[in-house]
């Protein structure tokens, strides 16, 4: 038998595992943002004084509650409150300088 008439097998072979690791990291993926998403509507039921300890404002969550499913909005809310803290960093900095 000549290799290429074991490469038909071997790809499909190959072609398999990798399929399932797709699949794999889909139903990952999904379950991960369904639970960030509980994580985040748990985030409203926060008073301000709480958000402003993390770093965030009720108009954040306003602004991130709009991300489609598949987006992460704790992602998201985690961008915000750190461009937050740099700039309030940077301002104090300004301030001593």
């Amino acid at each position: 038998m000549a290799t290429f008439e074991h490469a038909p097998k071997t790809m499909q072979l190959a072609a398999r595992p990798a399929f399932a690791v797709r699949v794999v990291n889909t139903i990952s993926n999904t379950y991960r943002a369904w639970k960030n998403r509980r994580e985040f509507y748990r985030l409203g039921e926060m008073s301000d004084a709480e958000l402003a300890d993390i770093g965030l404002t009720r108009a954040d969550l306003h602004v991130v509650v709009d991300l489609s499913f598949g987006a992460d909005p704790t992602r998201r809310l985690g961008s915000i409150a750190r461009a937050r803290t740099e700039a309030s960093v940077e301002e104090l900095a300004r301030r001593v300088g």
